[in-house]
């Protein structure tokens, strides 16, 4: 069984798309799990929950898709094998004849921009590379791309930054420079001790708003070459550079003014009808009580500091309450990498 960690976009979030810049992290709190068991014939089997098709009435059926909407998790586990296999197949990668049967669990939140569906494509990429025994063939650095790549045979509009941060753990600093991108088909990744981050908290709705819409209109005025969409995007990239020295400098108090200046800059460029009022509560009901805070993602959930310690984490937590947010203290997760560096060796041998 493999598992795989929900994420949180700390600073730069959404330029990982548009050749910028971001730090991420990995969380304890919740994960995906995927299991592969050798069998007979391949079978992809169903969740019991997010991919029921059997229901007591149709008002079980309704509630069902109001709360889980119309797409479980096999779909994600068949286009992870698809992309897998031919993957393996353009590059002459030898696999063997023996099948296997996937199965899934996750605790992921829906919809709280913590990539949920990158967490169970990660986790079974990883279960194929184990079971065919080719992880030493497949470079780390090129297991983003397949796993995004599986995720767009679905419609499912992302960028590397997700799939990265969960290949790798910890707490990872991100830069998506175009030459890197053009020349290498990545960026260039650099592991954070996650000793360097103050206590942070994720708030998440219950019924957040659709996570991945909200790209749409804003890349295409990029693509257009906006000067405000261009100019913002890459302010926002500065942002994680910025929050790269803070980390190491543990200027938590810049910490805090560069998270509030990615939200702003966000909700500028994408709009309030784009974010959606309950997302924006969110932000304000930490604001309101002097705490930092913006999206974890693309909306659903927000990661928040405050800078003035445990009386603040009270009134964060009580405000939290009275506005029907939950709240947690997040848990991070350390590297599943040993490199302090994680630049590829392409890049270090070209």
């Amino acid at each position: 069984m493999i598992i795989s960690f929900a994420r949180i976009g700390l600073l730069g979030n959404p330029s990982d798309v548009y050749y910028g810049r971001t730090i991420s992290l990995n969380i304890q709190n919740f994960w995906a799990t995927v299991r592969l068991q050798p069998s007979s014939d391949l079978q992809i089997l169903p969740h019991p929950t997010h991919d029921l098709v059997q229901f007591t009435s149709i008002s079980h059926l309704v509630n069902r898709l109001e709360n889980e909407g119309y797409y479980g998790g096999v779909r994600l586990l068949m286009a992870t094998c698809k992309v897998f296999k031919t993957y393996c197949k353009e590059q002459g990668i030898h696999l063997h004849d023996g099948n296997f049967s996937l199965s899934y669990d996750t605790n992921i939140p829906r919809q709280t921009g913590l990539s949920g569906s990158s967490a169970i494509v990660c986790a079974t990429f990883s279960c194929l590379l184990d079971f065919y025994k080719v992880r030493d063939k497949i470079a780390v650095e090129i297991r983003p791309q397949l796993i995004l790549n599986a995720e767009k045979e679905l419609g499912i509009v992302a960028g590397l930054q997700d799939r990265v941060a969960q290949v790798y753990g910890g707490l990872l600093y991100m830069d998506f420079n175009k030459e890197s991108m053009d020349k290498y088909g990545h960026g260039d990744y650099t592991q954070l001790d996650t000793s360097l981050l103050p206590p942070l908290y994720l708030i998440y709705a219950e019924n957040p708003s659709d996570s991945g819409k909200v790209h749409s209109a804003v890349r295409q005025r990029w693509l257009d070459g906006d000067e405000f969409i261009v100019s913002s995007m890459e302010e926002v990239a500065n942002l994680a550079l910025e929050g790269k020295t803070a980390l190491l400098e543990k200027d938590y108090a810049k910490l805090a003014t560069l998270m509030n200046r990615n939200f702003d800059l966000r909700r500028r460029m994408f709009g309030d009808a784009a974010l959606g009022s309950l997302n924006i509560e969110m932000v304000e009901v930490a604001r309101r009580v002097g705490a930092a805070s913006k999206f974890t993602g693309s909306g659903g959930a927000v990661v928040a500091f405050c800078p003035d310690g445990p009386s603040q984490v009270e009134l964060l937590t009580d405000a939290c309450k009275k506005a029907g947010f939950s709240i947690l203290p997040v848990k991070v997760v350390p590297s599943l990498l040993n490199e302090i560096d994680i630049r590829s060796q392409s890049s270090k041998n070209a």
